[in-house]
């Protein structure tokens, strides 16, 4: 027998959302240590190219590992890819912790990455699988929460060890890495297996056991999991029957969540880079991790009662009127420094008195309207438009494009502060009202749902986004019609979908 599992999807969510919290540890991991003496003195003063290779690494090892994602979390579960994952960490740690030289940093980051770019995929995906369609939204925040409990942590952690003597400092700061992912390792076995992902690989009873777990405190003939149950098999059957291969995330539909869950990520992390350098060093990182948290935790209150495109609309708007302000008062008000605010190049122009108090105001709104809206709302909704067979690879993918676009603009932002200064955050402002655009016309409601009704929504061209409503789903009513009917679970095991003999084998892992 196998190790108890729990089945409180608050619990489930906090244990695999840790997987979130190494990415926030290694976000941070160098923010309050390359200043130090102790790291510029061991490491020869890193700067340039070369500080900018140490920290690129991650964004590097992360493409690798979303690539790796999708395969892996197909053949062997989404539970079991995190686990793999942290194996990666282990490692990659190890190298940062004994590093004796550039190049082992920078393989141990990269290393780390691998990890990162499974866990920030794959985790969303375990949550949505797993989550009742009314609390969806909420369980999936708590993974971006965990993101920034992480960077504030690590920062604080990083903060404190610069007091220590000698390389000391930051191999301490780097090996307390390792406590969250054995947390994570500790707590994996005690939590199930996606029901979903157990139902693509033909292992139909312990996935019917699971749900019902999960939804009806394990009575498996109850009309809510008997009807689940029926959707997800009559979806998993049609999209069987649908397009293979890399075309299917193109066709009958596909196209549409493919750019979804590319362009959330590709808009959040313009923002994100514009909220971190755009305020010019007026924003304090501790003040900004501070309000990323409070507003994130808000977020879980209520995601899933105002539904997604409130939030990506509005926050889009609501972001693209704070660059536009911010960007405005600069230029208005800024004085032009060519070479530069003592020789920071990224400075060109500063503004003093009235002026650089709206801009501090309008950068600390912008960064509370961020953690409200699209920084959460990203990861839900990313993770909510693939179907069953794609949503693994879909969210690899998605994840993919995070990272590669999280990389380019880190390259971007410097020179665009230096060659066009303030013009750069009306740039950005209209790249906000733009996403707001994108969103009102193409991002349907899901909030509500389930994952596999979602499906309707994206394959009938008949059901325009901006008609769609949080709720509604057209689960209640199947749940009435299998109570009418008396219907039971044991009569659905004889009508699966084919399983390839691929996943049939994973299955077995």
């Amino acid at each position: 027998m196998g190790l108890p599992k729990i089945y409180n999807v608050y619990f489930l969510a906090i244990i695999a959302t840790v997987g979130g919290m190494l990415f926030g540890f290694d976000i941070s991991s160098m923010s309050a240590i390359i200043g130090t003496s102790q790291y510029v003195d061991y490491f020869n003063n890193p700067h340039g190219i070369v500080q900018g290779g140490i920290g690129a690494a991650l964004a590097g090892g992360s493409v690798i590992g979303a690539i790796m994602a999708g395969p892996v979390s197909n053949y062997v579960g989404r539970r079991d890819a995190i686990f793999f994952a942290c194996l990666w960490w282990l490692l990659g740690t190890a190298l940062q912790t004994s590093c004796n030289g550039i190049g082992m940093l920078v393989a141990g980051r990269f290393i780390n990455g691998i990890c990162v770019g499974i866990t920030s995929s794959q985790v969303p995906v375990y949550l949505v699988e797993i989550s009742k369609k009314e609390k969806r939204g909420s369980i999936v925040v708590i993974q971006q929460w965990a993101i920034e409990w992480g960077i504030f942590i690590m920062y604080f952690v990083g903060y404190g060890c610069s007091f220590i003597a000698g390389n000391a400092s930051f191999r301490t700061a780097w090996g307390i890495q390792f406590v969250p992912c054995a947390f994570l390792m500790c707590g994996l076995p005690f939590l199930p297996r996606s029901p979903r992902w157990l139902a693509k690989v033909g292992r139909v009873k312990e996935a019917v056991e699971i749900l019902a777990r999960i939804q009806a405190h394990g009575d498996v003939n109850d009309p809510l999991v008997v009807a689940e149950w029926e959707e997800i098999t009559t979806v998993l059957a049609a999209e069987r029957e649908g397009q293979q291969g890399w075309r299917r995330f193109f066709k009958n539909g596909m196209w549409k969540r493919t750019f979804a869950g590319i362009m959330t990520y590709y808009v959040v992390y313009i923002f994100d880079m514009a909220g971190l350098t755009g305020n010019i060093g007026l924003i304090s990182s501790g003040i900004q991790y501070a309000i990323f948290i409070v507003g994130t935790a808000a977020t879980f209150f209520f995601i899933d009662t105002t539904g997604r495109r409130p939030l990506l609309i509005y926050g889009a708007v609501g972001m693209g009127i704070c660059m536009m302000v911010v960007g405005g008062v600069l230029g208005s008000y800024g004085t032009a420094l060519p070479d530069g605010l003592k020789g920071n190049l990224s400075v060109k122009v500063q503004v003093t008195g009235s002026p650089s108090y709206t801009v501090i105001a309008f950068c600390y709104l912008l960064v509370l309207v961020y953690a409200l809206t699209l920084a959460p709302i990203a990861w839900v909704y990313a993770a909510e438009v693939w179907s069953l067979e794609t949503r693994a690879t879909g969210m690899a993918l998605a994840s993919v494009a995070n990272w590669l676009f999280n990389f380019a603009i880190g390259l971007f932002i410097p020179p665009a502060f230096q060659n066009i200064s303030w013009k750069l955050f009306i740039i950005f402002g209209v790249l906000c009202f733009g996403a707001a655009i994108q969103a009102y016309l193409t991002y349907p409601e899901t909030a509500g749902k389930t994952i596999e009704e979602i499906e309707l929504l994206f394959n009938n061209d008949a059901i325009k986004p901006w008609n769609t409503k949080p709720g509604n789903s057209l689960l209640d009513a199947h749940i009435e019609e299998v109570r009418a009917n008396n219907k039971n679970v044991d009569g659905l095991f004889d009508e699966q979908p084919a399983v390839s003999e691929v996943e049939r084998a994973g299955g077995k892992a």
